[in-house]
């Protein structure tokens, strides 16, 4: 199963990563000022991982993928890791999709 795990960052502000349930990073999200923002950010990912329309694939300059996840009113929520290839993005995205609505969340 997988988790999310909220931290603060050098910055003081808030972060969560999502895990898999092999520890290894999904995703990970934008900085907040508060931890109950962070929270909201946690609640919004569960909410949206499981629309598609949602999901928006990058390319980075270095040729490698990755994508977002978006909220409903349009702002990003959470950045994935790089990938090399598109199936690695997009298995990337179904473990966001499995992970994400059930993950337990924890403080680093």
């Amino acid at each position: 199963m997988g988790k999310f795990v909220k931290f603060t960052d050098k910055a003081g502000e808030w972060r969560f990563n999502l895990k898999a349930g092999n520890g290894e990073k999904i995703l990970h999200s934008e900085g907040y000022k508060s931890e109950s923002g962070c929270d909201n950010g946690i609640e919004s990912v569960r909410t949206n991982s499981q629309d598609d329309s949602k999901y928006v694939d990058l390319e980075a300059t270095s040729g490698q993928l990755h994508f977002n996840l978006k909220a409903s009113n349009g702002q990003v929520i959470g950045t994935s890791e790089m990938y090399t290839s598109a199936g690695g993005r997009t298995n990337g995205k179904a473990s966001v999709k499995k992970n994400a609505p059930d993950a337990e969340v924890e403080n680093a």
